[in-house]
């Protein structure tokens, strides 16, 4: 296990205590992390001094790109510094300080199974230690057999997994490339995994924990409309691409049909109409990386009324 060297991303923006919350919680991991590369969206707040002071490698953005963005540029950075892991997580997730350890502790060990993970996962919590709901990977039971054999090692094999605190390899990443950096911000983690693990072996480890310390335990219904805007925009874009086959984006088309009809049952009909009908008609018309439209902003989209 001592011989992986590990880089960690952290996009951030203005979030200056909780980026140094982070930092100083990689920095006190049992297992060392050879390098950590914030990655800055314009922040105003002194986030990138702070992470310069931490010992962080700094990539500062002149304006807003998005997260989708900030993994793209950190992967992409820590790919060609030749680490052997890229761990990955959002600047308000803090990892206790064995979770590290566990997630590379299961790599040999999984290794034994024939198939080396590419992707391995933390169990990220909410504050209060409950299952924040979106941070929870799809279980993938096929093929069964090594499903039942990673359960009885006390892993879950996985479909997907969020970017709040994930390992990726870097033969994964030399095999399957980099995230998409039009994605701005949500589901680009849901894409760019599932491209890995729809032919490649990923896991949960529930021994390396993380807290995710986001204001609410919030749900893709409960977002703001420039956010849901890309809920619907970016899934579509996923629906589009290669990293799912049918039951998969037949269970991806009935996720954003519950969660669209749960976003407008908490909105004004004529605003929460407007951003799906604007999210759809933008993930049909535009491909990520190609794109050819604005995203829109709140100015256009108005504010929501719940």
């Amino acid at each position: 296990m001592s011989q992986y060297r590990i880089c960690a991303i952290l996009p951030t923006r203005n979030r200056k205590a909780l980026l140094q919350e982070c930092i100083r919680a990689l920095k006190a991991q049992t297992h060392p992390v050879a390098h950590i590369i914030v990655v800055d969206n314009a922040s105003t707040d002194g986030s990138a001094e702070l992470a310069a002071r931490e010992g962080a490698e700094v990539v500062q953005f002149e304006r807003n790109l998005g997260g989708a963005a900030g993994f793209h540029e950190g992967i992409s950075r820590a790919y060609r510094g030749g680490y052997d892991w890229v761990w990955i997580m959002d600047d308000d997730t803090i990892p206790q300080p064995n979770a590290l350890a566990e997630l590379l502790k299961a790599v040999p060990r999984l290794e034994r199974l024939g198939h080396p993970p590419a992707v391995l996962a933390s169990r990220v919590l909410w504050q209060d230690g409950s299952v924040h709901p979106m941070n929870w990977p799809w279980p993938n039971p096929f093929p069964y057999r090594r499903f039942r054999a990673a359960r009885r090692m006390g892993y879950v094999p996985v479909r997907w997994a969020a970017f709040s605190s994930v390992l990726v390899a870097r033969w994964a990443i030399h095999k399957y490339g980099l995230p998409h950096r039009d994605y701005f911000v949500r589901t680009d983690d849901l894409e760019y995994t599932g491209r890995i693990l729809r032919r490649e072996a990923g896991y949960l480890v529930p021994k390396s924990l993380a807290v995710h310390k986001t204001p609410t335990k919030y749900t893709p219904a409960s977002a703001h409309p420039e956010r849901f805007y890309y809920e619907v925009r970016n899934r579509i874009w996923v629906m589009r691409s290669r990293s799912f086959g049918v039951l998969g984006k037949a269970a991806l088309g009935a996720h954003i049909m519950g969660g669209t009809l749960a976003y407008l049952a908490k909105n004004r009909p004529a605003l929460g109409l407007r951003v799906v009908w604007k999210g759809l008609v933008d993930g049909l018309a535009t491909d990520p990386d190609h794109r050819t439209t604005v995203p829109p902003h709140l100015s256009e989209l108005g504010r929501s009324a719940g």
